[in-house]
This record gives structure tokens, sequence and C-alpha cells, in this order.
């Protein structure tokens, strides 16, 4: 069974009726045919999921982009990318797992893979600190991004964190310049790149990779400068407000793409990208190969220009 939301609840309780009636259906002291009562139910429960995210709230949204059994950036490397060759190290201090970088073939052409990886169970999220990077993991990106550069390979981002890791050990090291250099760095890229936000986007720590040609969104993903709670705190001194900070930040891959801060979304299986994951990666990679498809034929300079544009083009069309 999947692991249902809060807000799933009606959902859920249908589920738990049919598994029910499935166990006793299975069972050889069944004394009446529940086969047609299965059928019933399988069909309320699959309208009453599709009526539910119909009508999504922002805060709603939020809590499925962090719904734990959601595919993360390693099993799209996984899905996605054969020949895999993870680099470790930053050549300054150390290792940060929370970024996975690497070079690898997508769809039979070599690409360089840059991904937040938040973890799947309590060992891995520890050992990927939640997909907070601290900046050996952005000098880390920096290093593939040149590398890349150098050997003209298209690269594909997998954004998926909070935000950047606030730690005083972090802040000590340059947490601040590395994020910076990170996003200089795909500014400044003479190759395609094509980044795609799957889960969270927080703040500076998801735009240090997410500085691309072509920025795509998961159709329950979030994008935000801070996270709901963060803003709540801010603003109004009190997190239990983060649904209503959700509604306003403006968050959501639908607000974003009005906005045009985003330039496509990626829709996902109904109830999530977590039902259906391999459906889901493989919809990534073909939004992945058309934008790659598009931009490919045009040369440093011009993608360099139309990436500058596009950043510098944001918010002017509300200011008239």
């Amino acid at each position: 069974m999947h692991s249902f939301l809060e807000f799933e609840k009606p959902v859920a309780d249908l589920v738990g009726k049919l598994e029910e009636l499935k166990a006793l259906s299975a069972s050889d002291e069944r004394s009446v045919d529940v086969d047609e009562e299965i059928t019933r139910l399988e069909g309320k429960a699959q309208q009453a999921l599709t009526d539910l995210y119909a009508k999504l709230t922002p805060w709603q949204k939020t809590q499925v982009a962090r719904h734990p059994d959601r595919p993360h950036a390693s099993d799209y490397i996984a899905g996605l990318i054969s020949d895999f060759t993870p680099l470790a190290g930053d050549r300054a201090f150390g290792e940060d797992a929370a970024v996975i970088a690497g070079l690898g073939r997508f769809r039979g052409a070599p690409v360089a893979v840059l991904a937040q990886e938040k973890g799947h169970d309590t060992a891995t999220r520890l050992k990927h600190n939640f997909g907070m990077a601290r900046p050996e993991g952005y000098r880390k990106a920096v290093r593939v991004m040149t590398l890349a550069d150098r050997f003209g390979l298209p690269v594909i981002a997998l954004v998926d964190t909070a935000g950047a890791y606030p730690g005083i050990g972090a802040e000590e090291r340059g947490q601040a310049e590395a994020i910076a250099r990170s996003t200089e760095a795909c500014l400044g890229l003479g190759v395609p790149n094509v980044s795609v936000v799957i889960g969270e986007g927080g703040s500076g720590g998801a735009i240090a990779l997410a500085t691309a040609n072509r920025v795509m969104m998961l159709e329950h993903a979030i994008y935000s400068v801070i996270s709901p709670e963060g803003a709540a705190s801010i603003l109004w001194h009190d997190s239990a407000k983060a649904q209503e900070a959700a509604t306003n930040m403006k968050i959501t891959a639908q607000d974003l793409l009005r906005l045009q801060v985003i330039d496509e979304i990626i829709g996902e299986p109904l109830g999530g990208a977590h039902r259906a994951p391999e459906v889901q990666i493989a919809s990534v990679g073909d939004a992945i190969e058309r934008s790659l498809t598009d931009l490919v034929a045009q040369d440093a300079p011009s993608l360099k220009q139309a990436r500058r544009d596009k950043f510098l083009a944001i918010g002017r069309s509300l200011e008239r």
C-alpha cells in the first residue's frame, strides 16, 4: 500500500476497505461474492483521488513534493543515465554526498549530471544530509561543469533540496560564495544545460544548479526563495502559518510557469510521482530529450546570451 498524506485520508479509507475485501475474496472461507463490491470501490477510490488532485492547494502540493516515497535523484540517474561515473570531492576541502555529480550517457549521448540527493531512509538521509549541500558540494558541481564545458558535454541538473546547509562549518567555508560561484558557472556554460525540479527547489541551494537554458518542474514540485515554514516564521513569527505562506508565495509549478520563472511543467501520474515512479522517470527523460534536441544546435555564444536574456526577463512582463 502507498503511504498516504494527511489530506488523502478519504482515499486512504476507501483503499483500506478495498484491501479488506480483496483479502476476504482470496480467503477460502468467504461465504459471499465480493468481486462486484471490489470493482465498485476501486472506481470510487480512483474517482476520489482524481477529484482530490484536481484542486490541490499550494500547501498540499508542498506535502506531495516532500513525500518520502517520491523518486529521488538517484532513481532518475539509475533510470536515465547509463555508464554513470560519479566524481567525488571539490579538490579543496572534501566530498559532499548531498550533491551527486558525474559523467554518463543519456539515451546514448554523453552528458554531465548534477543532482541533489535527499536519501530514501534514515541511513541514506544522514549520508546525503537530507539533500542540503555544503560549500564543497557546490564546488564539486563547478568542477564538473568546467569539465563539461571543456569537452562539450550538455549538463543535466536534477534539483531537490530544502536549501543549502546553514551550519556554522558551511558558513565558515564560504557557503554564500560557493553558491554564487556555482550560479556563475551555470550562466557561463558554453554548452546546453537543462534543469528539472523533481521535488523541492529551495532558495540559493536550488538556483545554484537550476540557472539553466531550460528550467522545468514536475507538476507537484515547488520552487521558492524560502520554505513556507521559514517564511511564516519570519513574517508572522509563527511557523504554523506555513499554509498561508505557501499560498501567498506562488511556489507551485503552475504559478511559476505563469510568472515565466520556469519554461515547462512535466506532468505527474495521478496521485503524484511516487505512485508510478517508472512512468515519472520516463516522462522526465522525454522532457529532457526534447529540450536538449532544441538546444544542441546552438553555438556557445548563443546559448550564453539566451540564458542571460532568460533570467534578466523574469519579472519584466509584470512591470508593465
